[in-house]
């Protein structure tokens, strides 16, 4: 039962990282545009919160998983030294 939750991934790369913060900002910028412009035209505030919530609410589904487009760029990492082989002096 535990073995499905840890065969999860949790990790995102960098680039998939950038990937994710620029998705955001877009997302988030779009819907306050389109909010504060709907807002206006009805004049209601609450329109223009709940259209940039739901914004918040997409772009968090888009961008808060590890989805497999944001760990497409693994790191490689080194292999371990072994420091019991160097003097320290």
């Amino acid at each position: 039962n535990m073995d499905f939750f840890t065969s999860i991934p949790t990790h995102i790369d960098y680039v998939g990282q950038a990937k994710a913060e620029k998705l955001y900002r877009a997302i988030i910028t779009l819907f306050s545009i389109v909010g504060f412009i709907w807002g206006y035209i009805v004049q209601q505030f609450s329109q223009s919160v709940y259209i940039l919530g739901a914004g918040f609410i997409l772009a968090a589904i888009l961008t808060l998983p590890p989805w497999p487009m944001y760990r497409r760029n693994p790191l490689n990492w080194q292999n371990p030294r072994n420091t019991e082989d160097k003097s320290t002096g």
